[in-house]
Formats: C-alpha cells, structure tokens, sequence
C-alpha cells in the first residue's frame, strides 16, 4: 500500500478543488516543481500529476511544465489530464513519465486504450471518476450513463495496468473515501485499485488498505491542509513511528 501525492496544475499553480469544480480552486503553491520535490523529500514513492486544464479543454495545456516536474524528482510520476491520443502518450512517456492516465479516453476511445496497452504495457493506467456510480468525464463536467464498475471491467480487458478510482462528491470534502465503491469495484477486477477522493487520515488508509486489490492511495488535500502528515503515514504503514 502506497500514499501518492496529488498535483493538481491548473493556470500553472499547484491548486485544489472542491468535488472538481473548476471554479472552487484554493491555490497551495505558485510553483509545482518546488512541490513535487517537498513531497519526494518527505518520503513519497510516487507522484500523481493532472492538468485539470488539459482535462477540461481536451488537449495538454502544460505538457512542459510536467515534463520538468518529471525531471525535478527521482521518483516514478503518473500523469493525466487532456491525454487522448497515442501521440501525446508517447510525448510524455517519453518524457520520463511512468504511466500515463487515460480517463475521457477510457470511455470515449476503447481502441486508443487497446492500442495504447499493446504499445506500452504495464505504463497505461485507465482513470475512473465516478459520480453516484456513473462516469463522469472532460474534468468531471459531464456525466455518463455507462456505470463506473462497467467500465473498470472493460478497461481490465483492454489491458490497462491499474484503475485509479475516484470518488467525484468525496474529492476535496476531507470527509473520508467511498469505501464501498473500492470494495465492489475491487471484486469484479484482478488489477490493482489505486483509491482517490476524500482521503484524509491514517486509519482511512489503513482500512483501504485491509480492501482486496487496493494497492493504493491518492491523497490531496489532506497532505496540503495538514490534516494528513505524509512522513508519519509512510511510516506506519511500515510498521514504524515517524
């Protein structure tokens, strides 16, 4: 079980949103690279980049400012965010990124995602936002009928690496993850779950972590509010006192 820390780009700054809504940003940091390499310096193992513009917009808004995000740190870096063609996947593969996020794609562009997986196994990581069961896509301003554990099944059979599921009306509320949406996804997929929105304690994490075929934890907020002190995560999830 890993804790993965959350940048969010969005105008260039480092910000956080309220269940997604583009218009309830609280900036955390003019400058995300000074960012990742405070989360590296704190132990994270992994970093998980979106560009909530390129998300919303379609296309990469800031492709060069993640690529020296992905060149200030050490550690494996997830991207998302716009990404919806085999062009731009390789753009940022071979960037140094060590997955790519595909979400509107994951819905909309089956055969992208099979390509993309055939091209790059084991670096295609489908993003799964949900919102009262449904998919929601384009930055979570629109909402599909297709169900999210529907999805998380066919994008298993796409040959995606891992799903990173988020939970829309949790995300950015410090109210605590779905629970029940890991646990039933997690019954119906054998490829690991990374689990997002509304993380926020230790125990949270401890309990997603007790859930068959999550391996993961997208934390946000929490980490930027100092709700949730990442060092002394990590080491309890070792078994450790920070």
């Amino acid at each position: 079980m890993i804790v993965i820390p959350a940048i969010d780009i969005k105008g260039g700054r480092c910000v956080r949103l309220i269940q997604g809504a583009m218009d309830s940003e609280t900036v955390f940091s003019e400058d995300p690279v000074a960012m990742a390499q405070q989360w590296e310096s704190q132990g994270a193992e992994r970093l998980h980049l979106v560009d909530l513009d390129g998300a919303v917009s379609g296309a990469t808004v800031h492709y060069d400012l993640i690529e020296r995000i992905i060149k200030a740190v050490k550690i494996p870096v997830q991207v998302g965010g716009g990404i919806r063609s085999l062009n731009r996947i390789e753009h940022y593969l071979s960037a140094g990124a060590a997955a790519v996020i595909l979400g509107t794609a994951a819905l909309q562009n089956e055969p992208l995602v099979k390509e993309a997986t055939r091209k790059f196994p084991r670096r295609i990581i489908a993003g799964i936002d949900s919102k009262k069961g449904r998919v929601a896509v384009r930055g979570w301003t629109e909402v599909h009928p297709e169900e999210a554990a529907t999805l998380a099944v066919r994008m298993e059979e796409a040959g995606v690496a891992a799903l990173i599921l988020t939970d829309i009306e949790k995300d950015g509320m410090l109210a605590g993850p779905n629970i029940g949406l890991f646990r039933e996804i997690g019954m119906q997929v054998e490829i690991p779950i990374i689990a997002s929105g509304g993380v926020t304690t230790l125990p949270q994490i401890q309990q997603l972590a007790e859930i068959p075929g999550v391996e993961g934890a997208i934390v946000g907020k929490a980490l930027y509010t100092g709700a949730l002190s990442l060092p002394k995560a990590l080491a309890a999830l070792r078994g450790e006192e920070a």
